[in-house]
């Protein structure tokens, strides 16, 4: 069977207290945007894995996808699996590629293993994975908090307007995003300002800005750009390195290394 992971965008992120398990406390809205990679998951007598399209590093135990379908086995007892994965989304971008591939890998699995499990047990398993995953699960506009585990559908439609998403080849780790991050609750209630027109979420921040933009000033160069084009909103999405913005209209192409133009 074929399925379609797409990636999602953070409309806001602010970065609230640590926890005591190390993890910081996140307030953000996610939102599933329709660039997708490839998933192909069949049954098999062997297990194996396969790639195309933008390369993957690292040993294929550490890809959340074999980390999903691992967990799958425990758990149910399943038998071996071939997959192939496509990959088009870009990697170390803050788009939650790795982690809607590793959902849609169990979601995948469910379905083939006639597992009937519902949303919520999928989510558990999701949760193991990583804090974005159980987002796409339900893979609709949701306010999310907690370490990006608990989620919150919310009526939110942006079909009016076109994305532009553009990532300039630059991976931020999570441990380079964070470092110089002063996590505070300022009070924002990011759940009621995202109700308002776009054009007036202007108190609308991404923390992450703040850390990335003075170690890589091309990414703040995008942002800058994007305003200039007419981008009614922009921002750096999830902690980088990936800067998109909102347009009413259809946005020009222009020569970045990877460029993304989409109607929501």
């Amino acid at each position: 069977m074929i399925f379609y992971p797409n990636c999602k965008i953070n409309i806001g992120l602010d970065v609230l207290e640590k926890r005591e398990d190390g993890f910081h406390n996140l307030k953000s809205v996610f939102y599933p945007i329709p660039l997708k990679d490839i998933l192909e998951i069949v049954k098999s007598d062997d297990f194996n894995i396969s790639f195309s399209g933008r390369k993957i590093n690292g040993d294929f135990k550490d890809n959340l996808i074999y980390k999903a379908f691992e967990l799958m086995q425990i758990q149910y007892g399943i038998g071996n699996i071939s997959i192939h994965l496509h990959k088009q989304i870009p990697m170390g971008a803050g788009l939650g590629g790795g982690s809607a591939d590793a959902a849609f890998a169990l979601m995948g699995i469910n379905e083939i293993y006639h597992l009937n499990l519902s949303n919520q047990e999928l989510m558990k398993l999701a949760s193991e994975l990583g804090s974005d995953c159980p987002f796409f699960i339900f893979n609709t506009p949701c306010y999310v908090t907690g370490r990006g585990e608990i989620i919150e559908p919310i009526d939110m439609d942006l079909s009016n307007y076109w994305i532009k998403i553009i990532h300039p080849n630059i991976n931020i780790s999570t441990k380079e995003a964070f470092q110089g991050i002063h996590a505070k609750d300022q009070g924002f209630n990011l759940k009621s300002e995202i109700q308002y027109p776009v054009n007036q979420w202007s108190k609308i921040k991404n923390d992450f800005e703040e850390t990335i933009f003075p170690r890589h000033s091309s990414i703040k160069d995008i942002k800058e750009d994007l305003i200039k084009q007419g981008a009614i909103y922009a921002s750096m999405t999830g902690t980088g390195s990936s800067v998109y913005g909102l347009f009413s209209e259809q946005p020009k192409k222009t020569s970045n290394s990877f460029e993304f133009i989409h109607q929501l």
